[in-house]
């Protein structure tokens, strides 16, 4: 049996799929740390990993899919890398990292980011980048220029995190169209690199990889690394992309109208438009997806909130000591919706760009002791989650996208009955839970790549909808009440 191997570089823990080419079917997977992977803070709205420890943690979960699963390491046909998106990883000329990596949620180049949007002129970067340079991974590079410039002078090639697994992988230095698309680095307008938005930050194109395609040839594994994760060398590394462009990838949402979801230590809603749509106020972010053409102009509409998952986990740690989620899930089912006036804003995880790049911090409202407890904590916290998706979704609505149906695999946040109820009534939509994720979207884009599958329908056979999640009349009142109270007491 020959099987497609899916990497997921996340945040939290790294994971790793095995996806059967004949049937389509996830066969085994495994991911590492069994907790989750540090994320250090120096400073306030600092966020930093080191890159080394993603690819130790990534043989890890090679050698525990491998105690899983027997598989013969020269049935792996072709590898698919997704990583978390934005991150800054600067190596020297040997590919050896010169500083941790500025994840997505450090919000350090902010006011860096927020200086070029005036300087370049809000329309100019709007109609070319199809985005402020806020916070993404250009700024974070004219950050450490400014601030660490014996650093920025060991700087040979920038990369982002998926880019750095891939060359630990092969040992090509190389990035993609959509990669640099979600860095501020693409001129979607001339569909160039961003040379306008580098001369302004003083910074040298040198700096940037050469492209591979989306999905093909990308590099071959070299005989140090397939000893490291203990597969065969020369297997093709035919995909790679961000964790949200991959998640949507993975639930098949690659056309316009078509909509993606997910809940893990972020939450994003991720649609897909033909046309460079963009919010003048940059709230929500648009890129070039996986399948983008110049021919076939694909792009993805993405609201990120990063204060999701990583709420429950920080409630389940230091509230909850001693349950489990499903333990949460049921307190909260106990209370009704909108928690008896209790209200949670989640925006405790750097930066929120629906919020224009401010960081509040998360709040708790409106709480009486007499009348509130842990229980009505649990579900405030799962409806302020979904709430301030909701927010980002109404400006999602206003550039032109439809919000029917929403897929999202069932994992992480849509587990909890709780919060994917709340989802599908405070929307409107309905929502389809697959049996899918980012590192089995990353294995399928694999397949494509490499030429196994001709197409996307012989990539996603074996994907399934396990369920659907309809809004009810009466519940979709109460939480469109319970959305006007939080939204009438959002400050920021």
């Amino acid at each position: 049996m020959k099987y497609l191997l899916g990497v997921d570089i996340g945040s939290s823990s790294v994971k790793c799929a095995l996806v059967a080419i004949d049937s389509g079917e996830c066969v085994a997977s495994a991911f590492s740390p069994s907790s989750e992977m540090k994320i250090v803070s120096p400073e306030k709205g600092f966020a930093e990993q080191d890159p080394n420890l993603w690819w130790d943690e990534l043989c890890n979960a090679m050698s525990l899919l491998a105690n899983e699963y027997a598989f013969d390491k020269d049935e792996i046909a072709a590898i698919g890398i997704s990583y978390q998106m934005h991150g800054l990883v600067a190596v020297d000329r040997d590919g050896v990292p010169v500083m941790p990596s500025i994840i997505w949620c450090d919000s350090r180049a902010v006011e860096t980011g927020n200086a070029a949007f005036k300087s370049l002129g809000e329309e100019f970067c709007l109609a070319h980048y199809l985005n402020s340079p806020g916070n993404l991974t250009a700024s974070k590079l004219k950050w450490v220029k400014d601030n660490r410039p014996e650093t920025y002078a060991r700087i040979h090639k920038i990369m982002l995190p998926g880019d750095y697994i891939a060359f630990r992988t092969t040992g090509e230095m190389k990035t993609t169209v959509s990669g640099l698309s979600e860095g501020i680095l693409w001129d979607a307008k001339n569909e160039t690199i961003s040379h306008d938005l580098l001369k302004h930050y003083g910074i040298s194109e040198s700096l940037l990889c050469s492209t591979v395609p989306q999905f093909g040839e990308q590099g071959f594994v070299t005989p140090q690394a397939a000893e490291a994760l203990g597969i065969s060398a020369n297997i093709p590394v035919s995909y790679r992309a961000g964790d949200q462009p991959n998640n949507a990838f993975s639930l098949n949402v690659l056309e316009p109208g078509e909509i993606a979801a997910t809940a893990g230590t972020s939450g994003v809603v991720y649609g897909v438009i033909d046309q460079p749509s963009y919010d003048p106020q940059s709230r929500v972010n648009t890129f070039v997806h996986v399948n983008h053409t110049e021919a076939k102009k694909r792009y993805g509409v993405l609201l990120c909130i990063n204060g999701t998952g990583i709420l429950n986990s920080w409630l389940q740690k230091n509230v909850f000591s001693g349950h489990s989620y499903p333990e949460m899930n049921r307190l909260a089912s106990a209370v009704p919706v909108g928690s008896e006036g209790l209200l949670c804003y989640p925006f405790g995880n750097g930066a929120e760009r629906v919020l224009e790049n401010r960081d509040p911090g998360s709040m708790i409202k409106n709480l009486h002791f007499n009348r509130h407890n842990n229980a009505h904590l649990a579900r405030a916290s799962q409806e302020g989650i979904v709430f301030s998706l909701f927010y980002g979704i109404e400006i999602m609505v206003k550039m032109g996208l439809n919000i029917n149906t929403v897929r999202a695999g069932k994992a992480n946040m849509f587990q909890s009955d709780i919060f994917t109820e709340a989802f599908a009534n405070t929307t409107g939509a309905t929502i389809e839970l697959v049996n899918t994720d980012g590192a089995q979207g990353a294995a399928r884009g694999a397949g494509l790549g490499s030429g196994i599958f001709k197409d996307t329908k012989e990539a996603f056979q074996g994907l399934k909808v396990l369920g659907r999640v309809e809004p009810k009349a009466a519940l979709t009142a109460q939480y469109k009440d319970a959305y006007g109270n939080w939204l009438n007491s959002l400050q920021f």
